[in-house]
């Protein structure tokens, strides 16, 4: 493909018709794959609506646009780490930087325009999320090197993915940390799990270059092992709904997340190439229902 689009592209058409060093800067931060942002956005939108301060369309708006900029910062950062292992699997040899169209120089400058955008938005926060939103910066900068040390990289991309509920929460109230780690946990193994999905696509290639991930750490049992993280994660979410308003009736707020991840686990086909993508994909509607059973729990 000389445009350079990878397969999995979500706005194939719209980014085919960029120049070529725009259209790669897109690709670069994933603009044409949007749910990626949709999860790293969910989180906030579950902390603040959870915190029972209404709506925040103003607050939601700047955490929107930060989940876009950081996100995109994420993905070159970890082109630009990973570029050599990108280069040998099939899915990601077309990437800008592993494809050699955008340089690691270029990249790094796009990097850093983009972490100007998320720092627009820090300035909008309280200091106290402030400070919490600065505590990430670390664990961003590691999760490209986790996979060449743990089987488990998933583990770790589920406290960076979910730093936004932190962020959302110490925006609005600053009180029941026992109920938010509950909810904490349960989005990291929300995250371990279709991450985890997203990850079976690539099993052959990361075996052969020696890339690790929970798809090949699970084996012959990973449809059992998505299940078990899903069912964990509404255990969890369980619980911080209760830590938070100990209301049975709170509870069935998370009966349709649950069904859905259910859903996902019942119809998923490792051996079918387009399932597992379709299934990952499926969480920004994961993470919608989520976050209506947070508005309902911290608002009704």
């Amino acid at each position: 493909m000389s445009e350079g689009i990878v397969p999995d592209s979500e706005h194939r058409g719209i980014v085919a018709r960029l120049p070529q060093l725009p259209r790669d800067l897109a690709l670069l931060a994933r603009f044409d794959r949007p749910i990626g942002w949709w999860l790293l956005f969910w989180p906030c939108v579950f902390g603040v609506w959870l915190s029972g301060a209404g709506w925040q369309p103003l607050l939601l708006g700047w955490l929107l646009a930060g989940s876009i900029a950081m996100r995109g910062a994420g993905c070159v950062y970890n082109d630009i780490i990973d570029a050599d292992l990108d280069a040998q699997v099939a899915r990601t040899a077309l990437r800008p930087v592993a494809s050699g169209r955008v340089s690691k120089k270029a990249a790094w400058v796009w990097l850093v325009g983009l972490c100007l955008v998320g720092l627009a938005v820090l300035l909008q926060l309280r200091w106290e999320a402030q400070v919490v939103a600065l505590c990430s910066l670390a664990l961003v900068a590691a999760y490209p090197f986790m996979k060449r040390i743990t089987w488990w990289p998933q583990a770790w991309l589920g406290m960076v993915f979910n730093w936004g509920l932190l962020v959302g929460w110490t925006q609005l109230r600053l009180d029941n940390w026992d109920a938010l780690a509950a909810i904490y946990a349960g989005c990291i193994a929300w995250v371990i799990g279709y991450d985890t999905i997203y990850a079976l696509q690539d099993r052959e290639d990361d075996a052969m270059v020696g890339i690790r991930s929970s798809a090949l750490a699970m084996g012959a049992r990973v449809q059992a092992g998505i299940a078990g993280f899903y069912a964990a994660a509404v255990a969890l979410w369980g619980l911080g709904f209760w830590l938070y308003r100990a209301d049975p009736l709170a509870l069935l707020a998370l009966l349709p997340v649950a069904g859905h991840l259910a859903w996902q686990v019942m119809s998923l086909d490792a051996d079918d190439p387009a399932n597992p993508l379709e299934r990952f994909r499926s969480n920004r509607w994961a993470g919608a229902l989520m976050a209506a059973a947070c508005y309902v729990v911290g608002n009704a």
